[in-house]
């Protein structure tokens, strides 16, 4: 069913998390569907979701732009700036880095595209957040005298301590795209990492999460995953079959582990 009319559906305040990818311009069909999307319609994308989202909750935001005449749309910045004028925080823009080139573009006049923004929007402060330390430490094992650059150029020194193996992640995840094959498949699939690091981050075990354009059904596999509860809607009826049937292998795979 369509997202809007599915969030209407849920009460105030009752999802912990949000983690998706809307329509990207005119970048997809869809098969067909991309016509129900515009500006106005992510407006009531945008308002539903902070009206469903809990106190201290987070929306996972992952979006491209279009290049049309030679310029970038600038739909990824405008979808921001909407979240923040309607109250959510702009917690974090976060980039997710393709490793590759995958867009369509003229290359003869600009550089190839291998990235994408992740939005992280909170409503008030945020109330949950498990770092991913896996970013090995260059000095792993020394001991590591910490600075900090004051307001005035001066540096301060903080307390001495050893460097652990793996550091904190920064905000530049690099991940390749997930590929379904056939043309029965979806054509711009979530790769299950990034959502699954996602829900890892910002949200603990039993929590509910959303994805309101579910798609194939990669952050509802992911939430099986990571012990998460969901919630999805999806507009095409034959998307919403694949997504149900990698559910349905997941949970099986899950019970039999």
């Amino acid at each position: 069913m369509d997202c809007v009319e599915g969030m209407k559906l849920l009460p105030n305040e009752c999802i912990d998390l949000t983690v998706t990818s809307p329509p990207y311009d005119n970048l997809r069909t869809y098969n067909g569907n991309i016509k129900h999307w515009s500006f106005e319609k992510f407006q009531e994308v945008a308002k539903e979701l902070y009206r469903i989202t809990k106190q201290g909750g987070v929306v996972v935001w992952v979006v491209g732009d279009a290049t049309i005449n030679g310029s970038e749309t600038g739909t990824s910045f405008r979808q921001a700036l909407y979240f923040k004028e309607i109250g959510f925080n702009l917690h974090d823009t976060m980039i997710w880095n393709k490793g590759g080139f995958s867009a369509v573009g003229a290359l003869k006049t600009r550089y190839a595209p291998v990235f994408e923004y992740m939005f992280i929007l909170t409503k008030g402060k945020i109330k949950t957040f498990n770092p991913i330390k896996d970013k090995p430490n260059k000095h792993s094992g020394k001991l590591i005298h910490k600075t900090k650059r004051l307001e005035d150029g001066s540096i301060k020194k903080g307390t001495p301590y050893i460097s652990s193996e793996y550091g904190q992640r920064y905000n530049i995840w690099d991940i390749f795209p997930q590929r379904q094959r056939g043309k029965d498949c979806h054509p711009a699939p979530f790769p299950e990492q990034l959502a699954k690091d996602h829900i890892l981050s910002w949200s603990n075990e039993g929590d509910i999460i959303l994805d309101p354009f579910m798609g194939s059904g990669t952050t509802a596999v992911a939430c099986i995953k990571t012990n998460r509860n969901f919630i999805g809607f999806e507009l095409d009826e034959h998307y919403c079959e694949i997504a149900n049937e990698r559910i349905q292998k997941t949970l099986a795979e899950k019970v039999l582990y």
